[in-house]
This record gives structure tokens, sequence and C-alpha cells, in this order.
């Protein structure tokens, strides 16, 4: 597991063309230190690749916070080229992402092999613009 300035903690998996990454949220729910999103950004280019799963399976609530690290981190790798997913979200986080209108832009799979293959397994899933 990897602590990073901003509290939270990740485990960080290679997998063929894909980073996997599961956050698991620093104390009491706010983040500091740098971006969130400029340390997953590092973490894509130390492993020269620009396909991203987060997995989100740990992480109890999706505050605006996340979100916006979240788009900031969408719109780094889209401009590359690449793909960010979304893995493990509950009712409620995605609750948290359609409230946003973000739920569209995000493609949220149950687990991280649906979100590889990009299979809408479950209504979990929801297609990318």
């Amino acid at each position: 597991m990897l602590q990073v300035s901003s509290g939270w903690k990740l485990d960080v998996e290679r997998g063929p063309d894909w980073l996997f990454v599961r956050l698991h949220g620093p104390p009491g729910g706010d983040a500091e230190g740098e971006p969130l999103a400029d340390q997953l950004w590092a973490l894509l280019e130390q492993h020269f690749i620009h396909r991203l799963v987060v997995e989100l399976d740990d992480v109890p609530a999706v505050r605006s916070c996340l979100i916006g690290q979240l788009v900031l981190l969408y719109k780094r790798i889209h401009q590359q080229g690449g793909m960010l997913r979304i893995s493990g979200l509950n009712e409620a986080q995605r609750q948290a992402l359609r409230s946003t209108r973000l739920d569209e832009r995000f493609p949220c799979y149950q687990t991280r092999t649906d979100a590889v293959m990009g299979v809408a397994t479950s209504p979990v899933a929801v297609r990318a613009k």
C-alpha cells in the first residue's frame, strides 16, 4: 500500500495495458497536500500508461473534492487518448455522480474485470460519452 501526501492510501497494481488503483480515503474524509489527480497522473506517467481503473470499493462516500479530482484526472487522461474507468461504487456513490451529472462521463463498473472489458454485466455500468 502506498501512502501519498494527500492522506490517501493507494493499492497499485499493473496489468497488461492498465493501471489499477484502489483508493482508501484519508482519515476524516478530507484530503490535504498535493491533489489526488496529480498523484494518480504521476503514477500513470511512471508506468508509461494512460488507462486507469480507479477502484472505490473502500471509499465510504464520494465527496465533491474527490469528484473534482476525478474530473481533472479524466481531462488529462482523455487528452492523451487514454481511458479512466471506475469500479466498486455502491448505490449512494452512483447517486452522487448522478447528482453532478457526471454519471455518463465516468464509465462505472461493478468489478475490475468488467471495467477492463468494458462489459456492462450489471446495471452499474453506464455508457461513456
